[in-house]
């Protein structure tokens, strides 16, 4: 019942917020960055925070909620407030990433592991959580891969038998359905920085636990999320051996090509859709396929490294 507690709160939430007289509407004007042509209220996310601690609420209302969740918790709402400043005002980078840092650490810092493992953990979440941002920049796309994402993790934690962990990644994902519905092509709200970052760290966060407390290898979540890992990772790789500054405003990615040269938002987001969706089934087919896992990356692999070259042959 608590995911339809934030499916529910998210639609109601995400309603409202992008009404004409919302008191919270920042409009997310075009950009260097941007696919979009026309101004757009880019709050949404804070439909989506408030939605998925509607749901942890509910779930935890009558106990008392874990440490290391009230530590992904804590560092969630952190982000969240950050992030929503940032839409305000714009931060400069100096200053967003040493909080990222401070809200990875925490989360890290909650589970027992050696302190190289935590270093690169915080480091991790925090790439995670850029990595989202850096990708919401299409009509529905970061909606769309919240709940595919969310829900391949709620079902490893349900397959290892833990039923909290299903839970809280479940809400997630039905508050991120929930803001879908008036964020699909073409948008009438965005998520912004609130919503983005907040569910890459969630992200990260959840993949984090989810490893260290057994329930999945710390290749599942990476599979499940690819589409959004390759996509950003070789996109800033490629920026960065140019020299060119990383966290500019770009239209690089993969699936900005594909709407520049004419596939439009719904169709990219269509395709992107069921790429994620075939990797998460991947994923939790191989969760106990043993000795097939190595195959069944390196399929994987093989697989983006011809879809990056098709687009780069597709958009020239």
């Amino acid at each position: 019942m608590t995911p339809l507690v934030s499916f529910v709160s998210a639609i109601f939430l995400t309603l409202w917020l992008a009404g004409r007289f919302s008191p919270f509407r920042i409009d997310d004007a075009p950009n260097e960055r941007s696919l979009h042509d026309q101004p757009v209220p880019r709050t949404g996310g804070i439909a989506i925070v408030f939605a998925v601690a509607a749901g942890w609420w509910a779930l935890f209302r009558d106990a008392t909620m874990p440490p290391w969740y009230m530590a992904l918790a804590g560092g969630a709402l952190l982000v969240a407030v950050l992030s929503l400043l940032d839409d305000l005002i714009e931060l400069s980078p100096a200053l967003r990433l040493p909080v990222h840092l401070v809200a990875s650490t925490l989360i890290v810092a909650a589970g027992d592991v050696s302190p190289w493992v935590a270093i690169a953990g915080a480091l991790a979440l925090s790439w995670m959580l850029n990595l989202y941002n850096f990708m919401d920049g299409m009509d529905g796309f970061a909606g769309g891969m919240s709940v595919i994402g969310f829900s391949a993790l709620g079902l490893a934690g349900w397959l290892a038998g833990d039923g909290v962990f299903m839970s809280l990644s479940l809400c997630v994902a039905a508050a991120s359905a929930g803001f879908l519905m008036f964020n699909f092509p073409p948008a009438r709200i965005f998520m912004g920085d609130v919503g983005s970052a907040t569910l890459g760290l969630l992200a990260g966060g959840l993949s984090w636990h989810g490893w260290l407390a057994g329930l999945f290898p710390l290749w599942f979540p990476i599979l499940v999320f690819s589409p959004f890992v390759v996509d950003a990772t070789v996109t800033l790789a490629r920026r960065a051996i140019r020299g060119e500054k990383v966290w500019q405003a770009h239209r690089e990615h993969c699936y900005q090509k594909l709407v520049l040269a004419g596939w439009g938002h719904r169709r990219t987001v269509l395709a992107e859709y069921a790429l994620m969706l075939m990797a998460a089934l991947a994923a939790l087919f191989l969760l106990d396929q043993g000795s097939l896992v190595p195959v069944g990356l390196l399929i994987w692999a093989m697989v983006y490294l011809f879809l990056i070259c098709w687009v780069e042959l597709r958009t020239r």
